[in-house]
């Protein structure tokens, strides 16, 4: 009886792999396409708001501050590590920075803007981080909006979830400053109110 209990697990798990097997691969996109473009500059994007996350983390004292940093830190980590993966099995080149009127638009912080992370008092450079990166979360709606319906699944997924949890993140991040009485910086060029 066990034999035969095991036999057709095999058979589920063989019938289960053929099945998989038959589906149809995502085609790769295309190079400068929509989907390898939001991927390149979604990673560059990815790479600044951990590097802010680590330089709070280095001075922050507010135990929600700490704690919103290294999840951003570790959530952005983690799809990066995907994205780097995409990029390499569809031959595309990582991202590159932007320039200052398109990292803009992207809500990306200056370098004299990171540089404050390191030298305000604690206090400030909490409130500082906070601004910086709901303008930052801000601009990657902007750009994961318009793939949302990509053909293409792993964007069109990678784009939901940019646009899920970063959404909640400036609630978060709103609830924040709204208690430490700080106004948030200006939107990012395009971002609706």
């Amino acid at each position: 009886m066990r034999r035969r209990g095991a036999l057709v697990v095999l058979a589920g798990l063989g019938v289960g792999g053929a099945l998989l097997l038959a589906q149809p691969r995502p085609a790769t996109p295309a190079p400068g396409s929509a989907e390898v473009r939001f991927v390149q500059d979604m990673r560059v994007h990815h790479d600044q708001a951990v590097t802010m996350s680590v330089l709070v983390l280095k001075v922050a004292a507010d135990r929600s501050v700490r704690s919103l940093a290294l999840d951003i830190q570790l959530g952005q980590e983690e799809q990066n590590r995907q994205m780097e993966a995409w990029l390499r099995r569809w031959n595309a080149p990582d991202g590159a920075a932007p320039d200052a009127m398109h990292a803009s638009m992207m809500g990306m912080a200056t370098r004299e803007d990171l540089l404050s992370l390191k030298t305000l008092p604690a206090r400030e450079a909490e409130t500082q981080y906070l601004r910086l990166m709901r303008r930052h979360h801000q601009g990657a709606l902007l750009m994961a909006r318009p793939l949302t319906g990509s053909r293409q699944p792993l964007v069109a997924g990678l784009a939901r979830q940019v646009t899920a949890t970063q959404s909640g993140e400036i609630r978060t991040l709103d609830s924040l400053l709204k208690a430490r009485g700080a106004p948030p910086l200006p939107a990012p060029h395009g971002m609706r109110h």
